[in-house]
């Protein structure tokens, strides 16, 4: 399908009802139940928009978090890997550490998302180390 209005007025009532529904469906999940929301391969129902468009959106959809607010790159990341996956471009969902937090009581934990090697949801924190890479291509996927 071209872009066109339908379309991305499709796109954005889908990212949406995404971003809404999304903290309720993975509350309690484990880790490989909250990558389902990040699929390695999917239809592509928004072919044609632009990830410049997708990543735009994405952002302005999560601003201002109600829920998941101490987990705010997941939401971010998951919702952007899903939409650009739906886009037919092939990201990557990164996710790292920040090693002095591994003695401390609650782990510093980040992700972002990368498109063709450069972070276009989120990025790296200063002294995260990357743990994990979500990627479709089998050589890409697991740990960095």
């Amino acid at each position: 399908m071209a872009d066109g209005p339908l379309l991305r007025a499709l796109f954005r009532c889908h990212l949406w009802a995404s971003a809404r529904l999304m903290p309720v469906l993975i509350a309690n999940r484990g880790f490989e139940e909250v990558l389902k929301w990040a699929p390695l391969a999917s239809p592509t129902p928004y072919r044609g928009l632009p990830a410049i468009y997708i990543v735009a959106r994405v952002n302005r959809t999560v601003r201002h978090p109600w829920l998941m607010r101490d987990r705010r790159c997941l939401r971010e990341g998951l919702l952007g890997h899903r939409f650009l996956r739906f886009a037919g471009f092939d990201p990557e969902l990164r996710f790292g550490v920040d090693p002095k937090s591994l003695q401390a009581q609650h782990l510093s934990a980040h992700c972002w998302v990368c498109l063709d090697g450069k972070p276009v949801v989120s990025d790296s924190l200063p002294g995260m180390v990357e743990i994990y890479r979500h990627h479709a291509d089998a050589t890409k996927v697991g740990r960095a």
